[in-house]
């Protein structure tokens, strides 16, 4: 499986709310960075971060570019079930087939015409 492969999987196991799927795409070292969380590991992030995939109705991705080797950033667009939508990029790392570390960027509020 190529390195975008992996991260497509990660983002389909979180908006189908599959644990045991997205556990299995996450090494025991990995690390998560975001406006809100400061390198937490896999226990964290899935303890605190994988159960806000409830608020999610949709999640587009718009982008995803693989990056030498071992990275990938994704740019999508996420409805909330608030009726919003958000953009965000995340920049990941991956090796052998496992994610390793992943920065989020937070981007803003979507504005339609």
């Amino acid at each position: 499986m190529s390195n975008t492969d992996v991260v497509r999987a990660m983002f389909a196991a979180y908006i189908a709310k599959d644990y045991d799927s997205a556990a299995k795409l996450i090494s025991a070292e990995f690390s998560f960075t975001s406006p809100q969380d400061d390198h937490i590991d896999k226990a964290a992030f899935l303890e605190r971060c994988f159960p806000t995939a409830w608020r999610f109705t949709s999640l587009e991705i718009m982008e995803l570019v693989a990056i030498g080797d071992d990275a990938v950033f994704v740019l999508y667009e996420y409805g909330l079930s608030t009726g919003d939508r958000y953009r965000n990029t995340e920049f990941t790392t991956v090796h052998h087939e496992l994610l390793v570390e992943t920065q989020v960027f937070f981007g803003g509020r979507v504005r339609r015409p």
